[in-house]
């Protein structure tokens, strides 16, 4: 049975994307990784929530610390945040949401030739997994 994907805060996708680029790590480690970092008890909260909600879980006690693992992969929360922006701004219309990234700037024309050169290797059955795709934690 496929697991639903949990909805998170801006604050809970920085504090998972910080213990994606370690592997695993103690809420210290996470908490000493973030910019402009709130107090230890509050990132210790985000951590509470982010494992009611599943995507993290404590593998072991290093001393008094646990150890946390994420158990969604970062490809996985990628998408369905991908989505829901398509979804909330552009009613569901990738080609807009390009348009508007290249109107700002944020593409450039190597970009898009890298995004037409993926699009050719789906298309050809080609395509070549990206570092943050299918794998749990990653």
């Amino acid at each position: 049975m496929k697991r639903t994907l949990p909805d998170l805060s801006r604050f809970e996708l920085q504090c998972l994307r910080k213990l994606w680029s370690r592997k695993e790590g103690t809420i210290r480690e996470v908490h000493g990784d973030l910019p402009k970092a709130p107090s230890y008890s509050t990132v210790r909260k985000i951590f509470e929530r982010l494992e009611e909600k599943g995507a993290v879980r404590r593998v072991r006690l290093e001393g008094k610390a646990w150890v946390y693992k994420p158990e969604v992969s970062a490809s996985d929360i990628i998408r369905k945040e991908i989505r829901r922006l398509l979804d909330s701004l552009f009613d569901g219309a990738a080609p807009e949401l390009v348009s508007h990234l290249a109107d700002m700037k944020e593409l450039s024309v190597e970009d898009l030739r890298a995004i037409e050169e993926e699009l050719g290797k789906e298309r050809r059955g080609t395509r070549v997994p990206r570092r943050s795709e299918g794998r749990k934690g990653s």
